[in-house]
């Protein structure tokens, strides 16, 4: 029974010296926020992506994922 309380003591001194640490941290700050660029044309920035490791039906089993940013258009192309 000593062991465990002792275990448990240790337990909560641990995490009151964590809290302490964590409470004492203070970050630099990073300056005005950024915004993204917005695209001009359709088709210019895209995010393309593969979904691998289906179930194979009618012998395809990954999907290719084509996604354009500034018309919010996806295409999902299926492939083997």
């Amino acid at each position: 029974m000593n062991e465990y309380r002792l275990e448990l003591g240790l337990r909560i001194q641990h995490d009151q010296d964590l809290h302490t640490r964590m409470t004492n941290y203070t970050e630099s700050l990073a300056g005005k926020l950024i915004a993204s660029k917005v695209p001009e044309k359709s088709w210019i920035y895209l995010i393309v992506d593969f979904i691998t490791k289906l179930p194979l039906v009618a012998g395809k089993d990954a999907i290719f994922v084509v996604y354009d940013r500034l018309s919010k258009i996806i295409y999902f192309v299926v492939i083997t």
